[in-house]
């Protein structure tokens, strides 16, 4: 098989070469904006994904062009088995980047496997920097060990590092000062995300939302924000850099600043749907098929269907909500 064609070109000539790949829909906590109650049913163990299951697909989808991949949840480092999983990846002939994201609870305890395994690059959600707010944001007292993994990491050398914060409003929008002070003092890479209306949330999004235009003046306040070149592999993210730091500032606008004009990803959730858009709800079903005994060119076949059919953009801005819930799509 050649490797790495871009093969997975949508009809608005958007070459997707990022796959988003959930490992599983569990989570050791309940952020207020993904899972606020913790009621949300778990899927059952024959309902997701085996991780033969996923490496079929993973590696059908480098075959086709796909060169970055990262591993999401719910929270992956719940999944046994996890960094075995990360070394076959790693090793796919074309696949020119692994990453993962993570909440960081157990990061501390595993950053020795995924290192081995073939990560270097970390996401870690982190939406406040105040023990007691991690408590009421996510419902677990876990602040301390967050950041203990997040400062190991930087020790053995892992780069980048990026830190993922929602900025909620009347809950931590307060903080997006120190964020973004951070980047003088350590190379993170800090990225403020929209809040998006997934699933059922404790809040009203109208009332809490604050869109990153805001926070972008609001931070301009501890100097001149440089806009940083993007990359082949860059997201969604408009990066920049305060003159002197040693991280960077990013943000990612879904409702404000809709980026889907050059949207490269795709996404396949834990029970084995593929989702070319997170703001959508459409998806195709790439478990059934293949449990029915699909041969990997009907598997390919169901690849270039859904990236054919991938919406030029969302309509978010018309909807209350979408039915997915993060923690089953993957982020």
């Amino acid at each position: 098989m050649e490797y790495n064609h871009p093969v997975l070109i949508d009809k608005y000539d958007r070459h997707l070469n990022y796959l988003r790949i959930s490992v599983t829909d569990r989570c050791n906590l309940r952020c207020i904006y993904c899972r606020p109650d913790g009621s949300l049913p778990k899927l059952r163990h024959d309902d997701i994904l085996s991780y033969e299951e996923i490496y079929r697909l993973t590696e059908i989808a480098v075959g086709l062009g796909i060169n970055k991949v990262r591993l999401t949840g719910g929270e992956p480092l719940v999944r046994k088995g996890i960094t075995e999983f990360i070394s076959r990846v790693s090793s796919l002939h074309g696949l020119r980047e692994l990453s993962l994201t993570t909440n960081g609870i157990y990061l501390k305890d595993n950053l020795e496997k995924i290192r081995s395994a073939g990560i270097k690059r970390i996401n870690i959600s982190l939406d406040t920097l105040d023990r007691e707010k991690y408590v009421k944001i996510t419902g677990y007292d876990g602040f301390d060990l967050v950041w203990e993994g997040i400062e190991l990491a930087r020790q053995m050398g892992f780069h980048p590092i990026k830190i993922n914060m929602v900025p909620i409003k009347g809950l931590n929008d307060d903080e997006i000062y120190e964020f973004a002070r951070m980047t003088f003092k350590y190379p993170y890479h800090v990225r403020f995300i929209e809040l998006m209306p997934l699933g059922a949330v404790k809040f009203d999004i109208r009332t809490n939302f604050l869109p990153n235009t805001l926070i972008k003046a609001r931070i301009s306040e501890l100097g001149r924000l440089e806009p940083v070149s993007r990359s082949g592999f860059d997201g969604p993210a408009e990066r920049f850099k305060y003159n002197g730091a040693l991280g960077e500032i990013g943000f990612i606008s879904p409702l404000t600043e809709h980026f889907c004009r050059i949207c490269n990803r795709l996404r396949l959730t834990s029970e084995g749907h593929l989702r070319v858009c997170l703001l959508s709800d459409h998806e195709e079903d790439l478990k059934g098929p293949m449990r029915g005994g699909a041969s990997d060119d009907d598997l390919r076949r169901i690849f270039l269907s859904a990236v054919s059919n991938k919406p030029k953009g969302h309509n978010l801005d018309s909807k209350e909500s979408l039915l997915g819930q993060m923690s089953e799509i993957g982020g």
